[in-house]
């Protein structure tokens, strides 16, 4: 369908627009994008229009305001997410009356997660200073970041399940990438500030060539149909190699979405990856490349319209310069 969003051209370094969580807001009423953005780290924008939240709908807000912005540790907090109804897509949960917020921020170089409250989906949102979930120890699959968090509330066992991105230091016990990220789960009960890790849930994959085997990126966990869960996910076939310097070292080439299925009524375990992703970066068509994709297709975000199609939204282009673009289902 084209770019949604662009990213910001004059900003120095870094300038992304991707990442994106989309909810409903009935203070608008309509869609509510939060978003990694630019040299702020975030952003929101908001579509009135429920059926077509496609390019030319969506206006850009600026940052998301924080309360207490002192307390965001590291520079910015960016990949912003906001905490979701499990078993209602693209819907809000309210806990306790307050929405939350999850942002991931920097500490002594390493990534972590933070979370905040609002009594509005607009904000101003009141950040907790100390990290809601941290990195591991030094041999753990998350030593070096806990990245690109999820959270989903299961009102029936009063319980929010994160889904994050762990980065090793040292080498994991596994022959395909062992220094490669993997998705991970975690869980609060509503009632208690204390998270307990479970572990990792979709390591990379084990054959060799898969689109999964090198990296694995931010997770968007969905009911399923033919399965009880479905995950739309970010990942590569590339492994990450220590001697790799350049600034893509962690996450190399080529960045892909694709989906994964678990049949638990509880999410935590059992989860398998689909043989081929949503694209090959060969395959993206000769107009997305003129309008700005390709090299990678980053953070993957479905939204449920009315009319039962899903819009999937993507970050996609060269390493710290992507641009927001969709899909839509047929």
């Amino acid at each position: 369908m084209g770019l949604v969003i662009a990213r910001h051209e004059a900003a120095d370094g870094c300038s992304v627009a991707g990442d994106p969580c989309i909810v409903w807001d009935d203070d608008l009423p309509g869609w509510r994008m939060v978003l990694f953005f630019s040299s702020s780290g975030n952003a929101q924008a908001i579509c009135t229009n429920r059926d077509n939240p496609g390019p030319g709908q969506w206006k850009l807000l600026g940052p998301i305001p924080f309360a207490n912005p002192e307390d965001i540790l590291g520079k910015y907090a960016h990949k912003p997410f906001i905490v979701m109804d499990a078993r209602h897509p693209n819907c809000a949960a309210r806990i306790d009356g307050r929405f939350q917020l999850l942002v991931v921020s920097v500490r002594d170089g390493h990534k972590m997660i933070q979370r905040a409250f609002a009594e509005r989906l607009g904000g101003p949102w009141t950040v907790e200073k100390e990290p809601l979930i941290g990195t591991g120890s030094d041999s753990d699959f998350d030593a070096n970041h806990a990245d690109a968090v999820t959270g989903f509330y299961f009102p029936e066992r009063g319980q929010v399940l994160y889904f994050y991105m762990g980065y090793p230091i040292k080498p994991q016990a596994r022959n395909v990438s062992p220094f490669g990220s993997a998705q991970a789960v975690a869980v609060q009960d509503v009632k208690e500030n204390r998270v307990r890790k479970l572990g990792i849930v979709l390591p990379p994959s084990q054959q060799i060539g898969h689109w999964a085997s090198g990296w694995v990126g931010g997770l968007q966990l969905l009911p399923g149909a033919r399965h009880r869960w479905t995950a739309v996910a970010n990942a590569s076939p590339t492994a990450p190699t220590p001697a790799d310097k350049a600034i893509h070292r962690e996450e190399p080439p080529p960045s892909l979405g694709g989906f994964a299925f678990c049949d638990e009524e509880w999410p935590v375990k059992g989860w398998q990856w689909l043989s081929d992703p949503i694209e090959w970066i060969e395959n993206v068509p000769a107009d997305a490349i003129a309008n700005g994709e390709g090299v990678n297709l980053w953070r993957q975000h479905i939204l449920c319209l009315p009319s039962g199609r899903l819009a999937l939204y993507y970050n996609s282009g060269t390493y710290g310069k992507e641009q927001l673009y969709m899909k839509l289902s047929q």
